[in-house]
């Protein structure tokens, strides 16, 4: 084995080989290499190398490996870093040949770092040493900001540092995890992307470690601010990727108490400062449409033009009138008197847009709602709404009952105990306080809805089918819907005796109920229907929700069972035709499915068939139209094509239709036709 000599040798009588085996590299790399050597004075691994031949270039050293290496030493000399007497150990080669072999191997065989080791050997290094990430980072070339990042990477959960040391996740998963400081909630997350559908995405792992949390720039976070949020005992992730915008404050429920608190103080405030008859609170950048759409608007009156802005006013219109006169003289205006024109019209906009002023009068009977804006700011909304005004007669019972009677009879209404409640105190509530009074009342709602199966499938029915049948326009409050799925084929048409009948049974539905304005209206109108009407409307509602799914696909399995269960004769509502398959299959698989009902013989006649012909000849043979066999037309008449049955070929138990009411299939065939009828039924024709 041959042995190579190991020798110190000065830097700078060193240079790289045009021959070394790395012809790229990475910029970034070189320089965080460069500042390690400079900063330690070691270089970790020998350069491999020759002597130069004497006749060109004495008592120097050719390098094949380890020119980075190399460069970064020459960097730090030219800094000055290093003096000019460094050292670098060389590897010396026998040969070129040899030198570039040894270096080959240096680089092919180099394994690089495992993301988990290194952020544990940072850790090490700091524990043990009592360094600083500042002093780690200049020892090999790196930020402070990126050992500080792998230091916290190295305080990950256990099964998630467990994935990183495996490989089973990248560094940029790990740094997703690491986006909260909270290990517990970094495993819980681990845990559900597991065996969720997103497996480990970074940006599904931040949205979810960042539930239930607040980041620093939020508006909720810059109204609380972040002094009074720590003193509340608030804990902040320290993320180490972000600013102070952007890091985690881990007690979104602190943030919103104090949020609410916040606005809350701001809004007394406001109400005392501006005299508004009331002052709505919604913790959030927008004021929900719900909240508003029946509440009328406040409009408010321009002020009214200074005697400055009126002379000017006046003076604009004379000009404007003087102009005009000037186009109609000449058929027109000249270049200059058009851009004058619409000078002044802007001026004029200009002035008449004087400020809208809601008067004291105004504000003593408006509600106005009190927000976050932005930057965190409370603002008061720019639109104001009259605040509603009890009849003081209807309060004290109205008119007499007498004279009540004769307006018009009025019911009287049964009185309940809540009648004698005494009425809440006009006061503000905060938008969190009005959701939890909501989530409260759907509750009670839901349990009483959810012990009457009856009116629950009414009041289901009624809410799919009025948002399949307005397209979904109104505010109904529930997620229940019917929404017919995207048709997996573009513009396609069947135009099957399905189709028509399902046609049919759309134009048959009772719309009496659908064009009321309000959704109770609606209800009431649509419990109105008797019962088979509203039976009607629940399987169309039910019905259209079904996908159409791909033979051997998720779902398949489901469909066919459907099917079956409802014992379907599809046979006797489709056919293939030259449209809906023959004109799909290529003439040689037409030809096989003459063969599977009529033997060798059928598939001879008409094998030499054109296309276009063969495709109208199988129409007619498997619509049963033929004179022919009794045996070839029954087995014809049974075929399908696998993706159109619900149950495999060979079952069989006796098809169920619906029932006497379903209207028969346009291609029932249970007629005779083995003779000819008014010519429906006809031979086949010879091949040509």
């Amino acid at each position: 084995m041959t042995q190579h000599e190991i020798i110190y040798v000065r830097a700078l009588d060193c240079y790289k080989s045009p021959n070394n085996v790395r012809t790229q590299s990475d910029a970034e790399a070189d320089a965080e290499l460069a500042a390690n050597i400079g900063e330690t004075k070691i270089i970790l691994e020998n350069l491999i190398g020759v002597r130069a031949p004497r006749n060109s270039k004495k008592g120097k050293y050719e390098i094949y490996g380890g020119g980075r290496r190399l460069d970064g030493t020459h960097t730090n000399i030219a800094a000055s870093t290093l003096d000019e007497d460094f050292m670098v150990p060389v590897l010396l080669a026998k040969t070129a040949k040899d030198a570039i072999e040894m270096s080959l191997m240096e680089n092919y065989f180099q394994l690089p770092m495992n993301p988990a080791d290194e952020c544990r050997a940072f850790q090490s290094i700091i524990e043990r040493e009592k360094k600083k990430p500042i002093d780690v980072a200049k020892r090999f070339g790196k930020t402070e900001r990126f050992v500080d990042g792998r230091l916290r990477l190295a305080n990950l959960a256990a099964p998630v540092f467990e994935a990183l040391r495996k490989g089973e996740i990248t560094i940029d998963v790990a740094m997703a995890y690491a986006h909260t400081s909270d290990s517990d909630r970094q495993a819980k997350v681990f845990a559900q992307m597991g065996a969720s559908y997103y497996g480990h995405n970074a940006n599904e792992i931040r949205r979810a470690v960042a539930v239930g949390t607040y980041k620093g720039g939020d508006p909720k976070a810059l109204l609380v601010g972040r002094d009074t949020y720590l003193d509340a005992g608030g804990r902040i992730a320290a993320d180490l990727y972000t600013d102070e915008l952007t890091e985690l404050w881990l007690d979104g429920g602190l943030v919103e108490k104090l949020a609410d608190e916040a606005l809350a103080t701001a809004a007394s405030a406001i109400r005392e400062r501006e005299g508004f008859a009331e002052v709505r609170v919604v913790t959030a950048t927008t004021i929900p449409y719900t909240d508003t759409y029946q509440l009328t608007r406040i409009v408010g009156e321009r002020t009214a033009l200074t005697p400055e802005a009126e002379a000017r006013r006046t003076e604009i219109a004379a000009e404007l009138t003087e102009l005009e006169e000037l186009g109609e003289e000449a058929d027109g205006y000249t270049e200059e008197q058009a851009e004058r024109v619409e000078a002044l019209e802007e001026e004029i906009g200009e002035i008449l847009n004087t400020p809208v002023i809601v008067s004291a009068k105004q504000k003593a009977s408006a509600i106005a709602y009190v927000m976050i804006g932005k930057d965190g700011q409370p603002i008061i909304h720019e639109q104001l709404y009259v605040a509603p005004v009890e009849d003081p007669d209807a309060a004290a019972g109205g008119e007499d009952e007498d004279s009540a009677d004769e307006a018009g009879g009025a019911v009287e209404e049964p009185v309940s105990e809540a009648d004698d409640a005494v009425e809440a105190p006009s006061e503000s509530y905060s938008q969190k306080l009005k959701d939890e009074l909501a989530m409260m009342k759907t509750e009670l709602l839901a349990l009483h809805v959810a012990n009457d199966p009856h009116f629950a499938l009414d009041l289901g029915t009624f809410i799919m089918v009025d948002k399949a049948s307005r397209l979904g326009f109104g505010s109904m409050p529930s997620d229940l819907s019917a929404n017919a799925p995207s048709p997996r084929v573009a513009g396609f048409k069947s135009e099957t005796p399905a189709a028509e009948a399902w046609g049919r049974l759309d134009e048959a539905l009772d719309r009496s109920w659908i064009n009321h304005k309000e959704i109770h209206e609606r209800y009431d109108a649509f419990c109105a229907l008797d019962d088979s009407a509203r039976a009607s409307w629940l399987g169309w509602a039910i019905a259209r929700t079904l996908h159409a799914v791909p033979d051997g696909q998720s779902g398949t399995s489901f469909i066919n069972h459907l099917g079956a269960k409802l014992r379907i004769d599809v046979a006797a509502w489709w056919r293939p035709t030259a449209r809906n398959f023959f004109n799909r299959i290529n003439k040689a698989v037409v030809l096989k499915l003459f063969e599977t009902v009529g033997g060798i013989e059928l598939r001879n006649r008409y094998a030499a068939s054109r296309k276009f012909d063969l495709e109208a000849s199988a129409e007619k043979l498997f619509a049963g139209q033929i004179i022919g066999e009794a045996e070839i037309k029954d087995r014809a008449l049974a075929w399908l094509p696998g993706p159109m049955r619900f149950v495999p070929e060979g079952f069989d138990d006796e098809p169920e239709l619906f029932g006497d009411d379903l209207p028969p299939a346009a291609n029932d065939t249970s007629a005779d036709v083995s003779e000819p009828d008014d010519g429906e039924a006809e031979p086949l024709p010879e091949a040509a």
